[in-house]
């Protein structure tokens, strides 16, 4: 794991007490109980678990497109559970990335207009956030294909524009679900590497949900959900 001392560092993300379960045939589910965990500043973390275990619910939960059935999410000093769901989607579009294992890029729209989405959702775009993001875009090996449509790219390139839009909009925190998991073992290397370096450069805090070891050893922490509890993993992870 890469070193980052959090020492006297306000967490941008806090997390206390957090459950959430459904219920489903009767029965409830148990998917977290009584989460708590806190996220730095320019941090990278990994979360692990086995499918099913609650990372993209816990990825919901962060974001505020989900509730808790009890617990506090607080988000740059904003507890996302104490305020309305519309709130919560204004502050989602302004201060929160995604990055998902499919890309959903949205097939009728170009890269150009792709990557221009979440500065249009936050009511951020002009003339200079459009050449930032055309700067984006060729920082991520892209310059010139911004009126190509997703389905002439190959799928590394796709995650390289997902990537690009994630942190177009100079957000505080990213959250990607799987960002490799659906690429070779090479290019998901790349565009980990790429997705580390630009979120650095830009001080945000990324999360990063996967399976892979090689993902989790470059991480400066790992969390690990496991029968519905969430826990810092102890032993540092091979990088073989």
């Amino acid at each position: 794991m890469n070193d980052l001392s959090t020492s006297g560092t306000v967490a941008l993300v806090r997390v206390e007490g957090l459950s959430k379960s459904y219920r489903e045939g009767g029965h409830d589910h148990v998917i977290l109980s009584d989460a708590t965990a806190s996220l730095f500043r320019g941090e990278f973390v990994a979360l692990l678990g086995p499918s099913g275990s609650g990372k993209s619910t816990l990825l919901n939960l962060l974001s505020g497109i989900d509730a808790p059935d009890s617990g506090t999410v607080i988000v740059d000093g904003v507890p996302l559970t104490e305020i309305s769901e519309r709130e919560r989607t204004l502050f989602r579009r302004r201060h929160i990335g995604f990055i998902f294992q499919f890309f959903n890029l949205l097939p009728t729209l170009t890269v150009e207009e792709n990557l221009l989405l979440p500065l249009e959702l936050s009511g951020k775009i002009g003339v200079a956030e459009r050449r930032k993001a055309l700067d984006l875009l060729d920082q991520v090996g892209l310059a010139g294909r911004e009126s190509t449509f997703p389905d002439r790219l190959s799928g590394g390139e796709q995650q390289r524009v997902a990537v690009a839009r994630a942190l177009v909009h100079q957000p505080a925190l990213v959250l990607a679900d799987e960002p490799t998991g659906n690429l070779d073992s090479k290019t998901g290397a790349s565009i980990l590497s790429l997705l580390q370096n630009l979120a650095s450069d830009r001080g945000a805090t990324l999360l990063v949900v996967t399976h892979s070891q090689e993902v989790a050893a470059a991480a400066h922490r790992v969390l690990r959900i496991h029968d519905g509890r969430l826990a810092e993993e102890a032993v540092e992870l091979s990088r073989s």
